[in-house]
């Protein structure tokens, strides 16, 4: 039997979880993983749909694939396959589009494909997990969808297996849905409602990586602000990251992209107490106009949002604080633009992550009036890229001379490369130690287009 399985991931870090967990269940049932570049017999895309660039890249990886092996089978999943399966069903060669909650089964139903694909013009019924699933066979050309409604799913699909994505840090998956709709996102609509991850399974989980030597884990999830909503038991984000700081031998908890509104005094007091959270926040602002803010269907105003980084800024003083920024958003005149310039100079971020809007199809946004020229947009994007890289150049001088705590990741060269608590990217010249995984004083000696760092 042909084993050999490649995997691509676009998008976030739950299509990142959600690679390497099916990854896993392939290696468990005996077939080789090997790099996506290479000739494989099963090529599995995992989708990304946040934005028209998103798709087009998907598409674009989905329609190369079978250059390598035209033999091979092509399965498409993840959130564009969600979404939008009768343009998928278009690409020729697409063999499976298999939705969300379908990836858990994604070993059986590729195994079950295989199985069958000689059956044409035939219905063939096969026991995946759970579910019997069909396919139907149209002289085995036309590709086969199995994608489930995913705004009637009410709990959390678990994957049933430990999953980690780098030597020193494993993205971990606590919730999937949201719930929150806001005008120029369709993830809601891939991803479902809110459903949260029981706090025994994140627990175990956590507690297998570290006996891996995993040290660093990050907390991720589709909108993790709302972990715990679907619960009865009053259980939430902070109660989960508090039964985490006593695992022992964990040394690092990362938080992943923060609703702002979930920052309250009680919040951030409880979170200060905990000795293993990294002082970096990400904190999804997209607008600095409240005008703007009320078009996207963000929940808080722009005087809320400074609010919050203010009580982050007061218990972690090193704190650095990152942030997405979408311009030209339907009606942003030079003047909301000039507000969202000028909030974010004030707010001094550590690095924005800047997006030029992208109308998505099925989205309110898609059909706002005054939509923005595309080279409005590009003169918009270049002006706060250029703030952010001042202000990540600014915080990080203050570090030079300093010591600080680093968890080395990997070796590129004649340098260590690893990251501080608070997410700065440091390297260190190769020595006798090998640094791999390990965390260290290092003294800042140099800061320019990199932090340079000696142990």
């Amino acid at each position: 039997m042909s084993n050999r399985v490649a995997f691509a991931s676009l998008g976030c870090k739950v299509n990142q979880y959600e690679t390497n967990a099916m990854s896993q269940e392939f290696l468990n049932k005996g077939y080789q993983v090997v790099d996506f570049n290479e000739v494989a017999d099963v090529y599995i895309v995992n989708t990304c749909t946040v934005t028209n660039i998103a798709d087009r890249k998907s598409r674009q990886m989905l329609r190369r694939v079978k250059e390598k092996n035209q033999d091979s089978i092509l399965v498409a999943c993840g959130c564009y396959a969600q979404v939008a399966k009768d343009e998928l069903e278009k690409i020729e060669e697409i063999d499976l589009i298999v939705g969300n909650n379908e990836k858990k089964d994604i070993v059986g139903i590729v195994e079950s494909y295989k199985r069958n694909m000689n059956n044409s013009n035939s219905i063939v019924n096969s026991e995946v997990g759970e579910n019997s699933i069909s396919y139907e066979y149209y002289n085995g050309l036309e590709c086969n969808s199995l994608i489930s409604d995913v705004m009637h799913q009410k709990e959390y699909v678990e994957f049933g297996t430990t999953t980690y994505t780098e030597k020193t840090r494993a993205v971990v998956k606590i919730q999937d849905g949201c719930d929150r709709f806001c005008s120029y996102c369709i993830i809601p609509y891939a991803r479902g409602r809110v459903r949260s991850r029981k706090l025994q399974n994140v627990i175990e989980e956590v507690e297998q990586i570290v006996k891996n030597g995993i040290k660093e884990v990050v907390i991720t999830g589709i909108h993790i602000a709302s972990y715990g909503k679907d619960f009865n038991s009053g259980i939430g984000l902070i109660d989960l990251l508090e039964s985490l700081d006593k695992i022992a031998g964990l040394e690092r908890i990362r938080l992943g992209s923060l609703e702002p509104t979930i920052i309250t005094e009680s919040f951030v007091d409880r979170l200060s107490k905990l000795d293993k959270i990294c002082d970096h926040f990400h904190l999804s602002l997209q607008s600095g106009c409240d005008e703007t803010l009320k078009r996207m269907n963000r929940r808080y105003s722009s005087e809320e949002f400074e609010k919050v980084t203010e009580l982050l800024r007061k218990e972690f003083p090193n704190a650095s604080l990152t942030t997405d920024i979408i311009v030209g958003f339907p009606g942003e005149t030079e003047e909301e633009f000039e507000t969202t310039y000028n909030f974010l100079k004030e707010i001094a971020f550590y690095r924005m992550h800047v997006f030029k809007y992208s109308p998505r199809k099925g989205t309110k946004a898609a059909v706002m009036e005054n939509q923005i020229d595309g080279w409005v947009k590009e003169v918009r994007s270049k002006r706060l890229i250029q703030l952010s890289d001042e202000n990540e150049s600014s915080y990080n001088s203050k570090y030079l001379g300093k010591s600080v705590e680093v968890l080395f990741e990997e070796l590129c060269g004649d340098y260590y490369r690893g990251h501080t608590k608070n997410y700065i990217e440091v390297w260190a010249k190769t020595g006798k130690e090998d640094l791999e995984n390990k965390i260290k004083e290092v003294v800042i000696t140099e800061v320019t287009n990199k932090v340079i760092g000696q142990p």
